[in-house]
């Protein structure tokens, strides 16, 4: 089983390490874990993990949404590192081997992560033009809301530019601050034509001029021969190398879109084990969306493709699948709607596992769009859902950054204006309705209203 394990730093640099994304150098010698079954991954650079301070809360309380603190200074940064660990009967005195050292706070694991495409075999309904339609995307553009200077991170198989430019989908590549995980021969922006360009290619329906960061965390290399998925580890690194350089640069309004997330808990430790990562708002990745967030980063995740009428065929979880940073309170989960305003039948619901409350609001998908899958074939899953949403919120940081709307109350604005399906109010169907673009305009502070 791969894990990550957080260690006790027994030696740092005096200064802050607020900026850092990584360590240049381990904190401690990592020696010392060759005394035990870890197998260490020496590609896997250690990251950094904050103290977090929740005041009036017992433990981290992240769960529930509350206010925290991320210290990121020398007594309180740990670490962690990457590696493998038996199977079997030999795994449960492996973690306790591990945790016996005096070097190490946890071990956690290292979840396969896949990407959420749809199991239906259903023809596409409508085309990229009407989801933009249904988004009211001319008006949003005429008003200058295109995603123009603004950051769109999507996490995913990689992005072929070449591919969306023979759609006249124009993409802004930032190679420099893209990330490739070790072992992977292609370049950003060149990589294979797959689930990863479907999602840019889904973000420019709405920001048509954002700058894409190309973080192909689902080509790490996994055990077997399953295609599209990766490890947790390697987003954990990705999440860590965004954070460094939205900090770098606060002016830049950065979007994260997620289109992945865990179908099998035979994949993770169990519920309740410390080093679990589907309901643990302690695991690292999920600390490092929370802190990620916090430095003024909107962070979108696929609800999943678990819906009751059509699951997809790897689901696993018994109930409860939006789980994991896809329940993440500081994120917005995006269910799937048809363009006739239906809830497509592999859209997971609610409740979530992190907070109950989702998913938060739902999107567009299965319309024809990149046809990355092949002619006829629709961009489908909350996979295309959830970046069809991360372009909206592009589209409208143009206009309004987060110094003027931090995340957490952007998406408390989404939730308001959302359209509401059936009863008024919440649902773990839809959440709170469809993200409706020109209701959201309306209810910015300051920003210009639709023509």
């Amino acid at each position: 089983m791969r894990v990550l394990v957080q260690l006790r730093p027994t030696e740092l640099p005096r200064a802050s390490l607020a900026a850092h994304a990584e360590f240049a150098e381990p904190p401690i010698d990592l020696g010392v874990l060759t005394e035990t079954s870890l197998v260490l991954d020496h590609d896997f650079p250690p990251v950094v993990l904050p103290t977090v301070h929740a005041p009036g809360a017992v433990g981290m309380a992240l769960a529930l949404g509350a206010p925290a603190d991320f210290s990121f200074e020398p007594p309180d940064v740990s670490s962690v590192v990457r590696g493998s660990i038996p199977d079997g009967d030999g795994q449960q005195a492996a973690v306790g081997e591990l945790l016996a050292r005096p070097e190490v706070m946890g071990v956690f694991s290292d979840p396969v992560i896949a990407t959420t495409l749809t199991c239906g075999g259903d023809p596409p309904l409508g085309d990229a033009a009407d989801v933009a339609a249904r988004l009211d995307c001319a008006r949003l553009h005429e008003a200058g809301y295109t995603g123009a200077d603004v950051r769109v991170a999507v996490v995913d198989t990689g992005i072929n530019d070449r591919y969306l430019q023979k759609l006249q989908r124009t993409a802004t590549i930032d190679v420099p601050n893209s990330f490739t995980p070790a072992g992977v021969p292609t370049a950003p922006g060149a990589h294979q034509v797959a689930h990863g360009t479907m999602c840019a290619y889904d973000v420019g329906i709405a920001a048509p001029a954002a700058t894409f960061l190309d973080h192909a965390v689902l080509l790490s290399r996994t055990p077997g021969q399953v295609q599209i998925q990766g490890l947790l580890s390697d987003a954990v690194r990705s999440f860590s190398q965004l954070r460094a350089l939205l900090l770098a640069d606060r002016d830049t309004p950065l979007v994260v879109s997620n289109s992945w997330g865990v179908f099998d808990p035979a994949w993770d430790f169990p519920p309740g084990h410390p080093g679990n990562y589907t309901d643990n708002p302690s695991h690292p990745f999920n600390l490092i969306v929370a802190t990620l967030e916090d430095a003024g980063a909107d962070i979108l995740f696929a609800a999943g493709n678990c819906g009751l009428e059509c699951p997809d065929g790897r689901c696993r979880f018994t109930n409860r699948p939006i789980c994991g940073a896809n329940s993440h309170p500081a994120v917005l989960s995006i269910a799937g709607i048809d363009t006739n305003d239906e809830r497509v039948g592999y859209s997971s619901q609610g409740p979530g596992r992190l907070s109950a409350e989702k998913p938060d609001v739902c999107s567009y998908t299965h319309f024809k769009g990149s046809e990355v899958f092949g002619r006829g074939e629709p961009d489908s899953g909350t996979s295309a859902a959830c970046p069809v949403a991360a372009g909206v919120v592009a589209a409208i940081r143009t206009q309004c950054p987060p110094s003027a709307l931090p995340p957490a109350q952007l998406r408390t604005l989404i939730a308001k204006t959302a359209t509401a399906f059936g009863a008024p109010g919440f649902d773990f169907d839809y959440g709170w309705g469809a993200l409706s673009p020109p209701a959201l305009v309306a209810g910015l502070p300051g920003s210009p209203q639709l023509p």
